[in-house]
């Protein structure tokens, strides 16, 4: 009992400064996000911000994973954190000084991408580090309820603020919790992860290392396949909702900001329950499950008429919901069972692969919802998640009754 006591202690440590670290980028990025929304009024300004996001996750992820692997995860960290707050600085210096070309804000959404590279995957390295293993897909949950929570709180805090100041000083409220993230992570001990002795830094042989460790995992080969094809689809759709909101349903910021807390208020919902009760026993079952009833609320969402504004709302609070029942489990399976030396590679190596993923889907959404309009966009969507969710099911099932997942919840 006592070591449970411990690790819960080190684990809710680290999230109490990280919540007010996700918090404030939670404002930050939706007003970011609204303000080129504002400026362009454009699908394609979105597709390329969004891009320009995702680029140091797909390209420099790998590498990533190889200094996670080698170096101190908790000094990676508070860098990470380091390097997101001095991006919030310079903007936040940039619209003081009267110089809010869109350009810059791509460079800042980039450097900003940089921090999240590396602080992502070395927090999640750095969980089993913390949590006992039948215990993770619980933390999985907790700390997802944490970011839901701050995903939910974040947008209001942002549309308020934007509502009532300048996108200046929204920016530095990003320094006060990288501060504090900062400050937690100092206070909590995380237990060296074991490096191959001898080996030296060597990246082709690591990255090498990474791909053999996923491939020689059969179920996380074929539930990624999945789950990336459903980032091509899907990403588009969430990076683009304020444009929904505004000239589909003739929002305003206010408008957005109920989306966006209504989709976190789901996520929420759907991580405290997963963090209590682990979810499902059968696992790649819930995956899939979370997948087509994805598919299910973006079909509804794109059929629902521009008068329909609050059933909308109603769909994507549901569509957060589910979205949880994928993510969790499949972050938790790859933390359960690929070895400490090789887990920050993998995870660093999966977000990558998904994060090329993104801008594929945004590259084809962006022109194409131009054309035809993001509402029919998210019937086609919903109409090939559905087609997913399915092939999740047929490649996958088998390993539900062939793989017992370690977990005490389930005892």
């Amino acid at each position: 009992m006592k070591k449970l006591e411990n690790w819960q202690k080190s684990f809710f440590t680290i999230y109490i400064g990280q919540a007010f670290s996700l918090l404030s980028s939670s404002a930050v990025q939706f007003s970011i996000i609204w303000w080129i929304t504002v400026q362009t009024g454009s699908a394609l300004f979105l597709t390329m911000a969004s891009v320009v996001g995702l680029l140091p996750q797909a390209v420099i992820g790998p590498f990533a994973g190889i200094w996670i692997d080698r170096y101190n995860r908790k000094a990676i960290m508070i860098i990470a954190d380091i390097i997101v707050a001095t991006s919030s600085l310079v903007l936040g210096i940039a619209f003081f000084w009267g110089i809010p070309s869109i350009t810059f804000v791509y460079v800042v959404l980039f450097t900003r991408s940089l921090g999240e590279t590396f602080h992502r995957p070395a927090m999640q390295a750095a969980i089993p580090q913390l949590v006992p293993k039948s215990e993770l897909t619980k933390a999985g949950g907790l700390g997802q309820m944490v970011q839901s929570a701050c995903s939910m709180i974040g947008p209001m805090l942002g549309a308020l603020l934007m509502s009532i100041t300048t996108l200046q000083y929204v920016m530095l409220i990003d320094i006060i919790g990288a501060t504090l993230a900062v400050i937690t992570l100092s206070l909590v001990k995380i237990s060296k992860h074991r490096v191959i002795l001898g080996s030296k830094f060597n990246v082709i042989h690591d990255m090498k290392e990474g791909i053999k460790a996923i491939k020689s995992n059969e179920a996380l080969l074929r539930i990624s396949i999945p789950m990336l094809i459903s980032t091509i689809i899907l990403v588009p759709l969430g990076t683009l909702l304020p444009l929904m909101v505004k000239n589909y349903f003739n929002g305003t910021a206010l408008h957005n900001g109920i989306v966006q807390t209504l989709f976190a208020s789901g996520m929420l919902i759907s991580a405290m329950v997963i963090g209590v009760t682990g979810g499902i026993k059968k696992q790649f079952l819930m995956i899939s499950l979370g997948i087509l009833s994805l598919g299910m609320c973006s079909l509804i969402g794109g059929l629902l008429p521009a008068s329909a504004f609050w059933i909308f709302c109603i769909v994507v609070f549901i569509m957060g919901t589910t979205g949880m029942i994928s993510n969790i489990p499949y972050t938790a399976y790859i933390q359960k069972t690929i070895p400490q030396e090789n887990l920050g590679k993998v995870i660093s190596l999966v977000t990558s692969v998904m994060s090329f993923a993104a801008p594929i889907g945004m590259f084809i959404a962006g022109p194409v919802i131009e054309i035809i309009g993001i509402s029919k966009w998210m019937i086609y969507a919903g109409i090939l998640m559905l087609f997913v969710g399915v092939l999740s099911y047929l490649l996958t099932s088998e390993f539900d009754s062939t793989i017992q997942i370690e977990d005490t919840i389930y005892e």
